[in-house]
Formats: C-alpha cells, sequence, structure tokens
C-alpha cells in the first residue's frame, strides 16, 4: 500500500492552513499516521527560501523569474526529502500549497506561460502528485479582510499579501480554472461558510473519493 498525499489550496485568507490542521488531526485520531507540511518552507533549506519570498522588508523586491524559480526549488527539496519518503513510508502527506499554486500565483497572477510552468512543476514533483486537492473559495476582498485580521495592525503584509487587488482576482480566477479543468481530483469548497462545516464536507468528501466509504 501507497501513501496518501493530499493538498489544501486558496487566496490568501482562505482558512486552507486551518483546515489542513484540522484534517490531520481528525485522521490521526483514526489511527493514520500523518505529514502536515506546507509550501514554500516545508524543509530547512526551505525556510530560508520562505524568508526570501515572503519577506516584505527584502529589498530591491524579487524578480517575477527569481519568484518562481525560488518557489520550484523549494518544492524538489520539499518533495525529495519530506513528501516522497513518507508516501513510500505509506503515510498520509497533508501539505498546504503545491504546484496549483504555481500555476495560480506565477501562472495567472504573474502571467508566465501556463505550459512552461507544467513542465517545471513536473519536474520540481518528481511524480509525486495529490490524490486529491481541496480548493478553498471565497472573495478576494474577504480573504485580504480576514489575513488582515490574522496578522493584527502591527505586522506588515508580507510580499504576496501587499499585492493588488487585481493581482489577488487572477490569482482566484486561475485556481477555479484549474479546478475546472481537472474536476475529478479538485474540490471546490465554499471558504465563507463555518469551518466547522467546511471540515465536516472535507471528511465525507475524502471518505467517498479517496476510502470510498459512502
Amino acid at each position: 500500500m501507497s501513501g496518501i498525499f493530499l493538498s489544501f489550496e486558496g487566496i490568501e485568507g482562505s482558512g486552507k492552513s486551518t483546515q489542513a490542521v484540522l484534517l490531520a488531526d481528525a485522521l490521526r485520531a483514526h489511527g493514520h499516521e500523518v505529514v502536515i507540511t506546507r509550501e514554500p518552507g516545508g524543509t530547512q533549506r526551505g525556510q530560508v527560501l520562505r524568508g526570501l519570498l515572503l519577506d516584505p522588508a527584502t529589498q530591491p523586491a524579487l524578480a517575477p523569474g527569481a519568484e518562481l524559480l525560488l518557489m520550484l526549488a523549494d518544492r524538489a527539496q520539499h518533495v525529495q526529502e519530506v513528501i516522497a519518503p513518507a508516501l513510500m513510508a505509506n503515510k498520509v502527506v497533508i501539505t498546504d500549497r503545491f504546484v496549483d499554486s504555481t500555476t495560480a500565483y506565477q501562472g495567472y497572477g504573474r502571467g508566465f506561460d501556463r505550459a512552461l510552468l507544467h513542465q517545471l512543476n513536473a519536474l520540481a514533483c518528481g511524480g509525486s502528485l495529490p490524490a486529491l486537492t481541496f480548493l478553498m473559495d471565497l472573495p478576494v476582498s474577504e480573504g485580504l479582510q480576514r489575513a488582515r485580521l490574522r496578522r493584527g495592525e502591527m505586522e506588515t503584509a508580507d510580499h504576496f499579501e501587499a499585492e493588488s487587488v487585481a493581482f489577488h482576482e487572477r490569482i482566484r480566477e486561475g485556481f477555479l480554472a484549474i479546478a475546472r479543468a481537472e474536476p475529478q481530483r479538485i474540490q471546490v469548497l465554499d471558504a465563507t461558510r463555518p469551518k466547522e462545516l467546511l471540515h465536516q464536507e472535507i471528511l465525507s468528501t475524502l471518505q467517498r473519493v479517496i476510502f470510498h466509504v459512502t
């Protein structure tokens, strides 16, 4: 038996990190070995890359190409060091962001060629792809407001949060376009609903799609 690979995606403030933790806790309570991780920053080297990518104080700002290549470097190391070994050990891997974020942020957001991104993602992933992805969808205005409340008034928005509303709208549309292209893998959830209801829907979907329990 091989492990199970799950991912959570969504715009800033969509609640994906919260749902990833809730799912990990629920699966552990049912006896599953779970590895919960994130991108960028799922490895020790990745933490360094995360700082380069997100720190708003870093000047001058990263060039879009440098941003893309750092994301891919983070992913390649993440897969080799964390994801692939855990799957080989028959564990459940839950990641907060993966390949769809690169397509949405660097493809739809920054305008990089999406066919090229597909090839680069394939190289970085080394064959490790999620069996099921939960896309937490909500209006950009609500997501950004949640992100502001989460960090507080005294903390500066990170590199991506500080982008224009138009940029975040392109990202949201990108995520939804990816979901339309891969409806069997990607489950779109209305992230405006209470987190408890979303958690129950995620559990039900996982039982049906992965564990084949109806």
